[in-house]
C-alpha cells in the first residue's frame, strides 16, 4: 500500500465513510490500456517493449494503427531504443497508439538566450526543480506564434521530444497566457459544496512516476503539500488533501476514472488557458495527469489537453 492510499483509508475511517477505489468508471465503455517502456524489438506487425518491472510485453500493431516520434510515423519505422507510452486495445494487447520519446516542458521562463536554436531555462515548480529546453530553429516561428512573450517571468508549455536528455520544444501546447507567472487572475467566489462538478482543462506531466496512474491537483494545502507556491487557480476549486479520489470525465471522449491526487498541481494552476478539443473549455487548468491516466481518459498526448469535469 502506498502513502496515497494509506492516506485515503485512514481519512475515510476518520469521517466515517467509504474510501473507493481508483480506477476507470465501468460505464465508460471497454478499457483503454496504457502501457510504458522501451522498445527491444519492433517490426510492422509486431512491438516488444520491456516494461519497468523489467518483463517483455509482445504487442500486435494494429493495421490502422499510428505513432509520433517528434513527427507522425509508422508504428514500425519506431527506432530501438526509443522510450514509449502505448494506447493498447483488447486487454492490453493490440497497438493502437504510440508516442515515442515524448516530453512535455511546462513552466516559467528564467532566461533565454540564443539567435537561430534558442535555448530556455524553466522554473518548473518547487517539486519539480529547473529544466533546459531547446526550440530548434525550424520550430520557432510555430511556437512564437502562440508563445510571443519568450521573456523572463511568463509562462511556458510545449511538447516535445527527449534528446540526449535534453527536451526539444516541436509543439505549442496552449496559447500563451498574456500575464506574468505571479499574476493569476483571481477565482470567482463560487463554490456550490463538495458534490459541485466543476469544467475546465485537463493536461498531463512527465513529471510523475513512470506508468503512475493519478493526477496533481492545484488546490492542495501548503501544509499538505509542502509547497509554498500551492493554492493558486483562477477556477473556484474546492481544497482537497493529498490521497483524495477525484472523478475527472473526458467530455470529449465520454471517459471517467477515480484517480488519487498523488501530487500538488502548483504550476498548473498558473494556467489559466482553454482547451479547444471538443468546443471550448472554460477558463483554467483544474487537473493535470499522469500520461497513463491521460491516455487511459482517451486523451492524445500531443493535443496536450482535453475538456474535463471533476467531482
Amino acid at each position: 500500500m502506498n502513502s496515497t492510499e494509506r492516506r485515503r483509508i485512514l481519512a475515510a475511517a476518520a469521517l466515517g465513510r467509504t474510501p473507493g477505489h481508483a480506477g476507470p468508471d465501468r460505464e465508460s465503455g471497454d478499457p483503454l490500456h496504457a502501457v510504458t517502456g522501451q522498445i527491444v524489438d519492433v517490426s510492422p506487425h509486431l512491438l516488444i517493449v520491456e516494461t519497468e518491472e523489467g518483463s517483455e510485453e509482445r504487442l500486435v500493431i494494429a493495421p490502422w494503427a499510428t505513432a509520433w516520434h517528434g513527427a507522425d510515423v509508422a508504428p514500425g519505422d519506431l527506432p530501438l531504443g526509443s522510450r514509449v507510452i502505448i494506447r493498447a486495445l483488447r486487454d492490453g494487447k493490440v497497438v493502437e497508439r504510440v508516442w515515442a520519446d515524448l516530453t512535455r516542458m511546462t513552466g516559467t521562463i528564467l532566461s533565454i538566450e540564443g539567435r537561430r536554436d534558442l535555448h530556455l531555462e524553466l522554473d518548473c515548480g518547487p517539486h519539480r526543480g529547473r529544466r533546459s529546453v531547446v526550440i530548434p530553429y525550424r520550430t520557432t516561428g510555430r511556437v512564437r506564434v502562440r508563445h510571443p512573450q519568450l521573456e523572463p517571468g511568463y509562462l511556458f508549455d510545449a511538447i516535445g521530444v527527449r534528446e540526449d536528455g535534453v527536451g526539444h520544444a516541436l509543439l505549442p501546447a496552449t496559447s500563451q497566457p498574456a500575464y506574468p507567472a505571479r499574476a493569476v487572475p483571481t477565482p470567482p467566489p463560487a463554490y456550490g459544496g463538495p458534490q459541485q462538478r466543476i469544467s475546465g482543462t485537463a493536461t498531463w506531466s512527465d513529471a510523475f512516476d513512470c506508468d503512475e496512474r493519478g493526477a496533481a491537483y492545484p488546490m492542495v494545502e501548503r501544509s499538505d503539500a509542502a509547497c509554498p507556491d500551492a493554492e493558486v487557480s483562477c477556477v473556484g476549486l474546492p481544497y482537497l488533501a493529498m490521497g483524495s479520489l477525484l472523478k475527472v470525465r473526458n467530455v470529449c471522449a465520454e471517459r471517467a476514472a477515480n484517480l488519487p491526487v498523488v501530487a500538488c498541481g502548483c504550476m498548473a494552476g498558473r494556467f489559466c488557458d482553454r482547451c479547444v478539443e471538443c468546443g471550448t473549455s472554460p477558463r483554467g487548468r483544474i487537473v493535470e495527469l499522469s500520461p497513463s491516466s491521460f491516455v487511459e481518459l482517451g486523451g492524445e498526448l500531443t493535443k496536450g489537453c482535453f475538456n474535463a469535469r471533476v467531482g
